[in-house]
């Protein structure tokens, strides 16, 4: 069974709810006027319940099936958009300078209130169907937020499941993957002090600049002489911040990066190698570094059970030729994993390239692929109907 057909019946009104919110991003915890449209949107549906506030801007749609409803399953979807200036020049652009959605949970948020219309119209199915749209994924934790104010208490189900738009696939295609899909992530810093003074008389400081180049140079170490070559790590500097002309050397350096890896013992050796090398340079050359590992979002990791049901859904939906397994995850960070760490589930990826060149999430060109609305709509709602079936 492919796209189904009263979704595809709706595909033109599904891209102009996406459009609209693409031309109106909002980023981490101000997703108001998002969730008051997908608010009013799940009542006009006529969803039995819908649950605003949740994580602030949070919201969760409820729809009960036929027969018996304490069988339930939650399918979520991210809201907020991201702090960048889009350069896409499409019709549909952002309104909001400095902001857009450029990672796709526009589009994300409409296929999931494209399956919410679908299942509140037919109830092809025996349970409940928890809708969960949440805020501040990119950064803010809002999945942690949420869990931490009771989601799973307040909305008691089996399993929960993700889904991404994923532009380096082709499109209608999906991509699986049981155990970690996507990475842990921290935020490091390292703040060196040396001693100012003329470019010219370096010999009368002490250049924080000439040792941060060596600390850039030494974490690199890390990953290749301390890290099994079997396991995975990342640590980047992305930011190198200090002085202010050509011909001083400044008081401080800053550095800020990330770091990134799968197995939680991977993770305890990057903060303790990033905190010795970062420290003991700076000591060596008499100098003081302030060094600091700031863990972000666990790795997610897809439970086998609910992974196959996962895969089970999109070759209904995309036939078995368009599912393939992952061939190895992804070192880009995801907050659902907060979700799946307090309940089963698992996280796809939904293939949306247009084709060769197409700009990637997080580039400031890119634009959610309309064309895959359906599909993952139709993903969700095949999804609901083939884990909680009607009996009799």
């Amino acid at each position: 069974m492919p796209i189904l057909n009263r979704i595809a019946d709706f595909h033109a009104e599904m891209t102009a709810w996406r459009q609209d919110f693409h031309a109106h991003p909002e980023i981490a915890f101000e997703e108001v006027r998002t969730a008051g449209i997908v608010a009013e949107k799940l009542r006009a549906f006529g969803c039995d319940e819908v649950v605003t506030g949740i994580a602030g801007t949070g919201v969760v749609g409820v729809i009960r099936g036929q027969g018996d409803t304490s069988r339930a399953i939650g399918l979520r979807a991210d809201m907020d958009a991201l702090p960048i200036l889009e350069q896409s020049g499409v019709a549909h652009a952002s309104t909001v300078p400095g902001k857009m959605h450029a990672c796709g949970h526009d589009g994300h948020t409409t296929m999931l209130l494209g399956a919410a219309k679908y299942l509140a119209e037919t109830r092809n199915f025996e349970g409940t169907v928890f809708l969960i749209f949440q805020p501040a994924e990119e950064n803010g934790g809002g999945g942690n937020v949420m869990v931490r104010e009771g989601l799973f208490e307040r909305f008691p189900m089996e399993r929960v499941f993700g889904l991404h738009n994923w532009p380096g696939a082709p499109e209608g295609s999906f991509w699986w993957r049981e155990g970690p899909i996507m990475a842990a992530t921290a935020q490091i810093l390292v703040e060196v002090t040396g001693k100012g003074a003329h470019g010219a008389m370096p010999h009368q400081g002490n250049d924080p600049v000439v040792i941060a180049a060596q600390i850039v140079t030494a974490l690199q170490s890390i990953v290749g002489r301390n890290v099994d070559p079997a396991e995975s790590g990342v640590i980047t500097i992305g930011q190198i911040q200090g002085g202010d002309t050509w011909n001083v050397i400044p008081e401080t350096v800053t550095l800020r990066g990330t770091a990134r890896w799968f197995q939680p013992e991977v993770g305890d050796l990057l903060e303790k190698r990033f905190l010795e090398i970062s420290t003991g340079i700076a000591t060596a050359f008499g100098a003081t570094a302030k060094a600091v590992f700031d863990r972000g979002y666990p790795a997610t990791v897809n439970e086998p059970e609910s992974t196959v049901m996962s895969v089970t859904a999109a070759r209904t939906v995309s036939g078995e030729a368009k599912v393939q397994e992952m061939p190895k995850p992804t070192m880009g960070g995801e907050d659902f994993s907060f979700m799946l760490n307090a309940k089963a589930g698992s996280y796809i990826m939904l293939g949306a390239a247009r084709g060769p060149g197409d700009p990637q999430v997080h580039h400031p060109k890119y634009d959610f692929n309309d064309a895959v609305l359906p599909i993952g709509a139709s993903y969700w709602a095949t999804l609901a109907e083939q884990l909680l079936p009607k009996r009799g």
